[in-house]
This record gives structure tokens, sequence and C-alpha cells, in this order.
């Protein structure tokens, strides 16, 4: 099944005067990890006259740093892709069995590796008394992540904030609400203090209506939906990073595209930069669009559609019919001995003691039913790899207006017989 998407995102600063632009770091390119096949990718800045530098930051991630020389007006960003949303299983990975059951502990080596992801402040009481809540006891590691996941979904209702910046985890919790960054700030703290890698994830989300409704709980979008969304990533060994949606309470899937991955927040930031003091309009845009959709069970073809290929169809015969095209069909058939059929020639081996001689009786019958004159011709048949010589073929020939190629069968060797030739 092919579903490809169409997604724009543009994202423009209008300034009261004449500014000067500091250089500018986009993060808004699908970082390296990203799941969801990106077919296509282009990123335009407003105004034209400016340099583009990428770089990849010490997490992988993609920055575009943007210099404007002369002072400017707007500053518009724009980012076109193109994305094939084929279904990923969420759950399609391995841990190793050191990390199977939680609490579990990281060898020494990847703990260091892992400490950015691991530094966390001493948790406030509202916090603490959260993590006290937890259950110690052992339990199936990717379980454990889904039930904490699933806790914040029902804890944190989800609200649509405009303000700049991340709560703090005590506000998120002390609000019972927060956005989506807020939402995945909180679980990165929250696996940190249970001693669980991990890290901040800006991304796109896509949303797509689903073909039908769902039998049971809600069905998902009403319409087809993008937007910046963040979640929290945590580093399982065996399985990777794995991305965990505290909004939805859900693992993340190929709507998640990630853009930039970060200890903090404040460095997976979509935009950032410095400008001259002025008062500023912010405005932002955002839209998917299907462009490529095959049919598949749950959205098959329409009545429309099958008229067309019914009369596509039709044509083509017609235009068959008026060109005298003949079409024939061929096969390949498998032919095994009645006596002994179980034996390793007529299973697994390319040749043994009777193959030769009962694929020659074969043949010859053949012919004298189908082509009486026909030609026999033995020889070399396919190579297959791996063996060391080529397989032997016996082929059949003959004139469809009933002349004879060969009328002396007597020259032809008999397989069945040894007919002991010397070199003279």
């Amino acid at each position: 099944m092919t579903l490809q998407v169409a997604l724009r995102h543009s994202t423009t600063y209008r300034y009261d005067r004449l500014v000067q632009l500091g250089p500018q770091t986009v993060r808004l390119r699908p970082a390296p990890h990203c799941r969801t096949p990106v077919l296509s990718y282009s990123l335009r800045i407003e105004p034209g006259e400016h340099f583009i530098n990428w770089q990849q930051d010490p997490q992988s991630n993609f920055l575009a740093h943007v210099v404007i020389p002369e002072k400017v007006r707007e500053f518009r960003v724009t980012i076109d892709l193109v994305a094939e949303m084929a279904v990923i299983n969420p759950f399609d990975f391995f841990v190793e069995e050191s990390a199977d059951h939680w609490p579990f502990e990281y060898e020494p080596w990847l703990r260091e590796e892992l400490e950015p992801y691991l530094d966390v402040d001493p948790p406030g009481p509202l916090l603490a008394d959260w993590l006290e809540s937890v259950p110690r006891d052992r339990k199936a590691t990717v379980d454990f992540l889904v039930s904490l996941n699933q806790r914040l979904e029902r804890e944190i209702d989800y609200v649509i904030r405009l303000e700049p910046g991340v709560q703090a985890p005590e506000e998120t919790l002390s609000l019972g609400r927060g956005s989506c960054r807020d939402s995945a700030w909180l679980l990165v703290h929250i696996l940190r203090n249970l001693g669980i890698a991990a890290r901040f994830t800006s991304g796109y989300l896509i949303q797509l209506v689903a073909d039908v409704p769902s039998l049971d709980g809600p069905s998902g979008a009403t319409a087809d939906f993008t937007d910046l969304h963040a979640w929290a990533e945590a580093y399982i060994p065996g399985a990777g990073w794995i991305g965990l949606d505290a909004t939805s309470g859900l693992l993340a899937g190929e709507g998640h595209l990630p853009l930039a991955c970060s200890p903090k927040p404040q460095t997976a930031a979509p935009i950032a930069g410095a400008v001259s003091r002025c008062e500023v309009e912010l405005s932002h845009a955002m839209s998917v669009e299907r462009i490529a959709e095959s049919p598949r069970v749950t959205k098959p073809y329409t009545e429309g559609q099958w008229q067309a290929i019914e009369a596509l169809g039709r044509d083509v015969d017609r235009r068959l019919v008026e060109g005298d095209a003949r079409l024939t069909m061929g096969g390949e058939p498998t032919f095994v001995s009645i006596d002994d059929m179980e034996a390793a020639e007529w299973d697994t081996e390319a040749i043994g003691p009777t193959k030769r001689i009962r694929a020659a009786d074969l043949i010859a019958r053949l012919r004298d039913r189908f082509s009486p004159g026909g030609l026999l011709h033995l020889g070399q048949g396919k190579w297959y790899p791996g063996e060391p010589l080529p397989r032997w073929a016996f082929s059949l020939y003959w004139r469809v207006d009933g002349e004879p190629l060969w009328r002396d069968s007597d020259r032809l060797a008999d397989e069945a017989q040894d007919d002991a030739p010397t070199e003279e």
C-alpha cells in the first residue's frame, strides 16, 4: 500500500522596522533516525539574499545555519516535504536480555555514553510524590514504559499553549495540564529519575483520517492534519531510542517525524536566533495533502474507478484484435518418476541414475504425440547460482505447417543404452 502526503510548513516573522538578524538556526529537517520514508525535502528562506550552511549537532540533528547580511522587515522559513505513510509497527524491536525487565542497569560503558540523557535535577515535592507512587516490582520493560506513558496521558490534560518556553515538571503536575512539549519534558524527567535514559524530541505529527471507523475506542482525526509536536524518547538496550507520545499515550509511529532530539528542549527549538530590538508579528501555517494513494482492503476502488479500468481493458482488447495480436501462455511443468518418487533425484538433487532416462523417454513420447517429425535437441539448460555445472535440457522443435525437421529417429542416441563410445 502506497500513501504519500505532501507537507508544507511556513513560519513568518514580520517586524515593525528594519532589523538586523543574527545567525538563525533552523531545525526543521527530519532527523537521520526518522523511520517514515521522506521522499523529497526542500527548505526555502526569504529574503533571497542569504547564506546557508548545513551542519549536524552532537546529537546528529540536521541544522541549517542561516546568515542574512542586510537588514530586513520580514523573515520567512518554508518547508516542503513528501512522506510515504507506510504503516510502522512501533513494537517492532528487540530488547536485550539484560534490559528485558525493569528495573535494569545499563552497562558501564553505555551509561557513560548516555550520561547527558540521565542527568536530572533533584525532583520537586510533586514529582517526588508521583515517582513514589510508581510500583517498584519487577515488570517487563516494554509494559512498564507503556503504562507510564498511558498514565501521563490520563493525568495531564492536553492544552494548546501559546506562551514560549516549556513548563517545569512541578508546574505541569500542579496544573494538571500542559502542551505536548510540557508533557514530553515531564516524561523525560520521570524516566531519568527511574534510571532510564530519555531525551526531548521535537518533530512533525501527521494524522490522517482512518479509512474505516474504529470498532472500539476513538477513531482518531476527523480531517487530515499536521502540526509541530513534541514527545519523549527512551533508550532501551537492543531496541535503541523508543518514541513515547505522552499526549496520546501511544508509542511513536509513522505519523511522528522527528526533527530534533536533545537532552534539553532549548536545543531542539525549531527556529532560534537573535534579532535587534523591535516588535514582531509571528504567523504560522501548516498543511498536509494526499498526493498518491493506492486502493486497499479498507479503501477499495470506487465504482467510477472500476468503470474506467474496465473501459481501458475493453480498449486494449479492441486494439489487440485490430492488430491481429496473438497471445499465448507458456508453462514449466515438473514431473517425477512414478517408480521411486521419494528418491533424492526427484526431490533435492539436480540429477540421478534414472532422471535423464525418464526425461528422454518423456520427450520422445511428447514428440510422437504432438509433433511427428519434430527435432529433438539435447543440450545445456539453466545454470543456477551455487551449482558447479549447468543443468541439462531436452528441447523439442517443430514446424507449424507440418513439414518434418527430422525423419530418422534411429540416429538419436538412446539415453537408456550405454553405447560405450570411443574416441574413434
